[in-house]
């Protein structure tokens, strides 16, 4: 889950501005649980595309 659409139940704003503690410690964590948090996810595509072609070439090697 990403917390850009999150809405503290302290402050009533939006997670992602950190405008209470609250805010902040809760971004920290989420941010800290996503391993791919930051990742683009073209990027994630793009990786499982050549996951994908590299099984696909090692099957055709090995058949």
């Amino acid at each position: 889950m990403t917390y850009d659409r999150l809405v503290c139940a302290n402050c009533a704003a939006p997670v992602s501005e950190g405008r209470c503690p609250v805010c902040r410690a809760n971004r920290e964590r989420l941010q800290q649980d996503n391993l791919f948090a930051g990742v683009n996810p073209m990027a994630l595509i793009a990786l499982l595309a050549v996951l994908i072609a590299a099984v696909a070439l090692l099957a055709h090697q090995t058949a």
